[in-house]
């Protein structure tokens, strides 16, 4: 059976790579949409969020390593338009880097037109207090299109036949490491096999297995494009200062995602002492260790919201709030008193939080080894973030939006 399987993606890697590709630029810059919208107008964001921080720590059935898509929290995430088969049915998938897995067929049904390979995939992702979450499918091959800019033949891509606990969208456009597909083949746990971006490469779209992500950050309650993904190399159109990297840290758990080590600080004082922990753009807020958070709390003199579930300020102690300083490899990112706080147009997406109330976006994390933080999007939004699989490296660069009072 591992023959089999090896030979299938043998067989599918030589089928891309002899593939005509319609566009070479570089980059490779396709738009993001930013979903806000909620059903009931309220949701329990910080639980759904906590509910994703602690998948990272399940186990799939496999006793593998789960990836974790952001499956439960459906406000709030970048989404992109995702083209399948000539002409190509439009499919709205999820970005996530803590997933690798490229599947559709959630909502929009997939006619099957193109190659079944008979392979079978799927996964089961823990759900904490939310119903656990699952898809399973069969890899097809076909043709996808990526906005104007890109078209490969003879992709393969998982397409799910029963898939429970999911709603809102299409699918996922898994941008974690290659690792985070093991134990996804259901006939052979330990394979892995290409990402999306792995495919790009083989198939001479990108001459590097890199992903830039710019967020560009918003408050209004509306569909935006204000967002892209770059493959092949950044777009460095999007940065204000230098992109600066850091490796991708070899601690157990957080190395299995896009782990760094990190270190946070607030009026030259440790709240975060040097630690691993993951980027990710599934959760929404900043999580730290506990310790961390509660000299945060301290510090800021921020109160509890037990209804919203966030810290809260005054708006005396917003004015006297201070610059919140992650230092990251060589370089010191900024977070201004502005970017702490969530956009206070939105509080109305926050269950239990107050129309003029000021929340943090720091969060608590439980303690976890080997995880001792996760930068979720109110972080990347300030700062544009590279995801280099060929180096194991990740980079960060400032952007327009670093530093701007927006909230």
């Amino acid at each position: 059976m591992f023959l089999m399987v090896s030979l299938l993606i043998l067989l599918l890697a030589l089928s891309i790579t002899g593939s005509p590709v319609e566009v070479r630029n570089f980059p490779i810059i396709i738009p993001l949409t930013r979903r806000l919208n909620v059903s009931n107008g309220t949701i329990d964001l910080v639980q759904h969020d906590k509910a994703h921080v602690a998948a990272f720590t399940d186990y799939n059935r496999h006793g593998r390593r789960a990836s974790v898509p952001m499956l439960h929290a459906p406000t709030g995430k970048y989404v992109v338009k995702f083209g399948v088969g000539s002409p190509p049915t439009t499919y709205n998938l999820l970005v996530d880097s803590g997933s690798a897995v490229t599947w559709i067929g959630a909502r929009t049904p997939y006619d099957e037109n193109g190659f079944n390979t008979r392979q079978r995939v799927g996964a089961t992702y823990g759900g904490g207090p939310f119903p656990e979450v699952s898809f399973s499918g069969t890899f097809f091959v076909d043709t996808v299109t990526l906005g104007r800019e890109l078209t490969i033949r003879n992709y393969e891509l998982a397409v799910a036949s029963t898939v429970t606990n999911f709603r809102d969208y299409d699918g996922v456009l898994g941008i974690g490491p290659r690792d985070l597909t093991r134990g996804t083949l259901e006939d052979n746990a330990d394979a892995t096999y290409p990402t999306f971006t792995d495919c790009l490469v083989t198939a001479s779209a990108i001459g590097h297995n890199i992903v830039g992500i710019f967020f560009q950050p918003i408050t209004k309650d509306q569909d935006i494009h204000f967002g892209e993904l770059s493959f092949g190399k950044p777009d460095y159109t999007r940065c204000t200062t230098n992109i600066e990297y850091t490796h991708v840290t070899n601690t157990p758990l957080s190395t299995d995602y896009w782990g760094i080590e990190q270190r946070i600080t607030y009026r030259n004082t440790d709240i975060l002492f040097a630690t691993a922990g993951i980027i990710d753009t599934g959760c929404n807020f900043i999580y730290i260790a506990s310790d961390a958070y509660e000299r945060y709390k301290a510090v800021t003199g921020a109160a509890f919201d037990e209804l919203a579930g966030l810290l809260r300020i005054t708006s005396d102690q917003y004015r006297a709030l201070e610059e919140l300083k992650f230092h990251i490899g060589n370089q010191v990112l900024t977070l201004v008193p502005d970017a702490q706080i969530w956009p206070r147009s939105l509080n109305s997406k926050i269950r239990g939080a107050e129309e003029d109330g000021i929340y943090l976006i720091i969060n608590r994390l439980d303690a976890r080894e080997g995880m001792g933080f996760v930068n979720g999007y109110t972080f990347m939004q300030r700062f544009y973030t590279v995801l280099d699989s060929d180096d194991r490296m990740v980079g960060f660069a400032t952007t327009p939006f670093t530093y701007v009072t927006i909230n």
